[in-house]
């Protein structure tokens, strides 16, 4: 469970300002699944999605985001992985492969799991709600952003302690919404 908790360059929890927000965030609670709630619908809610709200800005590192209040799906589960393990809640990164639109192939799309003593590993999607998109945090149940539907998509099964490098690749070489979506990240499934 150590790689899930440990701040990495991506997820960095051990910066200031993460480790007080983590902090505020868990004010009152008690226990791994009311924390990791508060966390999760903080992240949901109060950061917003890149590509909604057509940002300027690309960030990728838990404190940029949480300094930008702005991110890809990405980005915003490397925060929610970082408050959750400031919190010491084991937190990975999964992933889905999804079509992003019916002519342009497929793209990667970003979301947590966290370790909760009660259910063991428990997928959360803080990418933010809109029409069509309507991700809870509803243990045991999963209520994700996407479910895979069409030809080619699927959710992973993996649990990365880290981003994938070609998601840290996308964000880190691209500014703004219109060149992160001209720049997608996917990676080839192993058939």
């Amino acid at each position: 469970m150590d790689q899930y908790l440990k701040s990495t360059e991506t997820i960095d929890w051990d910066h200031p300002s993460v480790l007080q927000c983590a902090k505020d965030l868990a004010t009152g609670f008690s226990n791994a699944v009311s924390v990791s709630q508060a966390c999760y619908e903080w992240v949901r809610d109060r950061i917003n999605h890149s590509g909604d709200c057509k940002a300027t800005v690309t960030t990728c590192f838990a404190s940029e985001v949480l300094k930008q209040r702005t991110g890809w799906c990405f980005a915003k589960s490397h925060l929610l992985a970082a408050l959750l393990r400031a919190n010491g809640i084991p937190a990975g990164i999964c992933y889905q492969r999804l079509r992003y639109d019916e002519d342009s192939g497929f793209t990667l799309h970003g979301f947590n799991a966290a370790y909760l003593p009660e259910f063991g590993w428990y997928r959360m999607d803080a990418r933010g709600n809109k029409s069509g998109v309507n991700a809870q945090f509803f243990p045991p149940e999963e209520k994700l952003a996407f479910l895979p539907e069409l030809d080619g998509e699927v959710t992973m099964p993996e649990i990365w302690p880290d981003p994938v490098p070609v998601v840290v690749q996308c964000l880190r070489n691209n500014s703004g919404w219109e060149k992160v979506v001209a720049n997608l990240p996917d990676i080839d499934l192993i058939k």
